[in-house]
C-alpha cells in the first residue's frame, strides 16, 4: 500500500497492480497541473526606460568642437624668405593647406557715454494739527510712517507738537491735494494721469465729481478726490445729518400721535386773526368775557353755535388737527358766522395771512 498526501482521502489507499513485460498499463499515471502563479507587476522608473524609448542627442553646447572640415591648421617656424623659393613655398602649402582667415572689423569705441540723469527727490512740508499722530498723516498723504520718522529723525515714541512742520518727499502741490482732497487741473492733465498720480480708479474719480470718462476737464479747473480720509469725512457727517433728521421726524412723530381728548368732535372751519386794529375791534388785546391777549398765547375765538349749541365755555381746552399743543377758548366771533374758529396768531400778520382759510377737526 502507498500513500499519496498531496490529493483526497479518496486515493489515500490505492492496490498495486503488477503488470508483465508485454502487456499494457491500463492507467496512465499523470501529475496533478501546478498551480497559476500571480503575476507580479515591475515597477519600471523613467531612468530605466530613457536608454530604450529616448533618443539622447548631442548637445549644442559642445557642437563647436567638431573636426572642422578644413583639417587642422599647423604653425610652421620662422622660414627667412630670402632663402625660400616659389616651389619649395607651393610645395609646403600642398601638404598643409591653410584655411583663409580675415581680419576682424576693427570696432569704433565712441567716447560719449550717456548716463541717465538722478532726479533729486523733492520734499513738500506739513504743519501738524490737532490730533494728528504720524500713522494718521502717513495714511493720509499714502506713505509709510517709518519714512517720515526717517527723513524727519524721529523716533516711533516722539510725539508731535501741534505747528510742527514736517519734511515730505513729495511735491508740495501734492501734498496740499491729498489735504484738501482737490486737484487744480494744468494745461496737459487728463482723468487718467490725474487718478494714476493718485492711485485712484478713474471710473471713482468720475462718479465722485459727476461726470463722465470722456469729459473733457479744463485747465484751472478744480477736481474733487475720492481719497480714503476724505470720503470717511464725508460718511461722517452724512451720518450725522442722518441722525439730525430722524430725531427731528421722532419729535414730530410723538407731536403727531398724541391722541385727541374729549368726548366732542367737530370739523369746522379755521382762520386766522392778530392784534392789529384792522383785525379786531378798538380795543386790541382785549378779548370777550374781557380777557387780555398777549403775544405768543394759544387762544382761539369760536362762533356763537359752538356755544350755545355744542357746549364750549369760555375757557374751554381745544385740539385742533394738524396743530401740537392745546387752545384755550377766550374769545366769541359775530353772530353771522357758523361752526367757524379764529386762530390768534399774535402780532405775526404774515403768518395769519399764510394760514388763510382751512377746514380742520377740533376736539374738546
Amino acid at each position: 500500500m502507498t500513500t499519496c498526501n498531496p490529493y483526497t482521502h479518496k486515493f489515500i489507499h490505492a492496490k498495486e497492480i503488477r503488470y508483465e513485460h508485454d502487456k499494457k498499463k491500463l492507467i496512465v499515471d499523470k501529475t496533478l497541473p501546478l498551480p497559476k502563479k500571480k503575476k507580479k507587476m515591475r515597477v519600471i522608473s523613467v531612468a530605466d526606460m530613457i536608454e530604450k524609448y529616448v533618443k539622447v542627442q548631442e548637445p549644442l553646447r559642445y557642437k563647436g568642437s567638431r573636426q572642422s572640415p578644413y583639417g587642422t591648421v599647423e604653425f610652421t617656424p620662422k622660414v627667412s624668405l630670402k632663402k625660400e623659393t616659389l616651389q619649395t613655398i607651393e610645395a609646403r602649402e600642398e601638404r598643409n593647406p591653410t584655411v583663409e582667415t580675415r581680419p576682424p572689423k576693427k570696432m569704433k569705441i565712441s567716447t560719449k557715454v550717456l548716463l541717465p540723469k538722478l532726479s533729486t527727490p523733492q520734499f513738500g512740508q506739513y504743519k501738524v494739527k490737532r490730533g494728528d499722530t504720524l500713522n494718521k498723516i502717513a495714511h493720509q498723504l499714502h506713505i509709510s510712517a517709518k519714512e517720515i520718522a526717517q527723513i524727519n529723525q524721529l523716533n516711533s515714541t516722539h510725539l508731535l507738537k501741534i505747528g510742527q512742520t514736517l519734511k515730505i518727499p513729495m511735491p508740495q502741490e501734492k501734498i496740499d491735494s491729498y489735504i484738501s482732497g482737490e486737484y487744480l487741473v494744468k494745461q496737459g492733465d487728463t482723468l487718467i494721469g490725474i487718478a494714476k498720480a493718485f492711485d485712484l480708479d478713474p471710473k471713482a474719480l468720475t462718479k465722485f465729481n459727476h461726470i463722465t470718462s470722456s469729459t473733457m476737464i479744463q485747465a484751472g479747473k478744480k477736481i474733487k478726490l475720492p481719497l480714503p480720509h476724505i470720503i470717511k469725512a464725508l460718511e461722517k457727517k452724512e451720518k450725522e445729518a442722518k441722525r439730525r433728521r430722524e430725531m427731528l421726524a421722532k419729535k414730530s412723530k410723538r407731536v403727531k400721535m398724541l391722541r385727541p381728548t374729549g368726548k366732542h368732535k367737530l370739523r369746522v372751519t379755521a382762520t386766522a386773526y392778530t392784534s392789529h386794529r384792522k383785525q379786531t375791534d378798538k380795543t386790541p388785546f382785549v378779548a370777550a368775557w374781557n380777557n387780555r391777549l398777549r403775544p405768543g398765547m394759544r387762544i382761539i375765538a369760536v362762533s356763537r353755535d359752538l356755544l350755545s349749541r355744542y357746549g364750549m365755555r369760555n375757557g374751554t381746552k381745544v385740539r385742533i388737527g394738524g396743530l401740537p399743543g392745546y387752545y384755550v377758548v377766550r374769545d366769541k366771533m359775530n353772530k353771522r358766522f357758523r361752526r367757524r374758529i379764529d386762530i390768534y396768531m399774535g402780532k405775526n400778520r404774515r403768518r395769519a395771512l399764510r394760514w388763510g382759510r382751512r377746514s380742520v377737526v377740533i376736539y374738546w
